[in-house]
């Protein structure tokens, strides 16, 4: 499947309803097919690195002229147009994503054959721009009050209509002047229910005309857009890659003051994640940066220490015992372990609605390989088997039903089947 998404030097994310190159796609399309061939890993992120802001910024999308039907196209978001930050060709979107990308270079170093110097080569000429990446991430868009990463559009977080964010989009305002648009992900699912409202959508696109009217400027951006969140998944998401890619730093002899900057920054990213907890729950919770309210939602963002450690076992422990317990992976009514986007518990909880319930394997593969890396193995063996049982049926569907397992959203989801590959190969 990965083979039939394989465009020459980047992977679609789906055939149908994702026809282009997405930034934290490429990360774990990366890890998977590192076990393939860690020249051809190399080569999906050497891609995507193509579309980097001068800025340092990687967008979320690095748009593809041969591919097929997707909205919003590039044309809308008109970065080229609006800043030179941006580069012509290829187009890009206007926000970013998850950076796992550190991650996925650790685990291409790691896997057979990528000890060889070809291989290591080729992560040193990605090691600048990559350094630029999370140097963009710490000064552009790291908040001076609670040293969380902001985001500036739900799609930056990944998680796109998840309740983390109703609070925040409640107050984004959709004028009449909304530019018309025809949706075409509805012609690529199954059923409208799995995918964002149109009411999401409306805001989604409001906030596209919010970058353009600020032109993509960092500084104009943060001080004028309407969502602004401190997005602690994020957080954690960045300080266990400034982590990981420190440790791929040592085994290609980067420059030592890099190693050092990302250890610090990994320190200090874990400090925000573990100080943005909510008073009456105890879990990791965003902020709207806009009123300074915890944004409280039952979502594994909760448990985002857990992917860059809490720095106590005795916390962490206590914390791996309620993610797996009824509240979120071990809730009884689940087809098999695994986070759902939001708990069944949740009056959120909508089970076939998109990041609003269902079960997606890379979050799954994402904690995995967080509980693993921390030595909580018993755990991470409990994610890795339901993550599998929900695989079985070889849809690599982007999403599943948490009750009956049923695939849902777009089927043949290249990260979905990269997962797949990263479990199923000895290590």
């Amino acid at each position: 499947m990965l083979r039939a998404n394989d465009r020459g030097s980047a992977t679609v994310a789906a055939p149908r309803l994702y026809p282009h190159q997405w930034s934290w796609d490429a990360a774990f399309v990366a890890i998977g097919l590192a076990h393939l061939s860690p020249e051809r890993a190399c080569t999906e992120l050497e891609h995507l690195l193509t579309g980097q802001w001068r800025t340092g910024m990687i967008p979320h999308i690095v748009y593809s002229a041969e591919s097929g039907d997707y909205f919003p196209d590039a044309a809308r978001w008109a970065c080229a147009d609006l800043t030179d930050a941006a580069p012509g060709v290829p187009a890009t979107s206007g926000v970013t994503q998850p950076p796992i990308h550190g991650i996925a270079i650790e685990r291409i170093l790691r896997t057979p054959g990528g000890e060889r110097a070809a291989v290591r080569d080729r992560v040193g000429r990605m090691w600048p721009p990559l350094m630029a990446w999370h140097r963009w991430l710490a000064t552009a868009r790291r908040s001076p009050i609670t040293g969380l990463v902001t985001i500036v559009h739900g799609w930056e977080s990944g998680m796109d209509n998840s309740p983390r964010f109703d609070e925040p989009y409640s107050r984004v305002k959709v004028p009449g002047s909304l530019p018309a648009y025809r949706r075409v992900d509805r012609d690529h699912v199954a059923e409208a229910g799995e995918r964002p409202s149109n009411e999401d959508y409306d805001r989604y696109l409001w906030l596209i005309e919010e970058l353009k009217a600020a032109r993509y400027d960092d500084a104009e951006v943060m001080a004028s857009v309407s969502f602004r969140v401190g997005d602690v998944f994020m957080t954690a998401v960045l300080a266990a890659a400034s982590e990981a890619l420190a440790a791929a730093g040592t085994l290609i002899d980067a420059p030592a003051a890099d190693v050092d900057w990302l250890t610090a920054q990994a320190a200090s990213l874990r400090a925000a994640v573990g100080a943005a907890t909510d008073p009456a729950t105890g879990d990791s919770a965003d902020v709207d940066e806009r009123t300074g309210h915890h944004l409280v939602a039952a979502s594994p963002a909760r448990f985002a220490a857990l992917l860059c450690g809490t720095g106590s076992s005795e916390t962490e422990t206590q914390l791996v015992d309620r993610f797996l317990g009824d509240d979120c992976c071990g809730h009884p009514a689940l087809f098999a372990v695994g986070p759902p986007s939001t708990s069944p518990a949740s009056p959120a909880f909508e089970p076939t609605r998109y990041w609003r319930g269902p079960v997606w394997p890379v979050v799954s593969w994402l904690f995995w390989w967080a509980l693993d890396r921390h030595g909580h193995t018993d755990a991470a063996a409990q994610l890795r088997a339901g993550g599998l049982s929900y695989l079985a049926d070889g849809s690599f569907a982007e999403y599943y039903h948490p009750f009956t397992g049923a695939a849902l959203g777009s089927r043949d989801q290249s990260w979905t089947a990269a997962v797949t590959v990263d479990w199923l190969t000895p290590t």
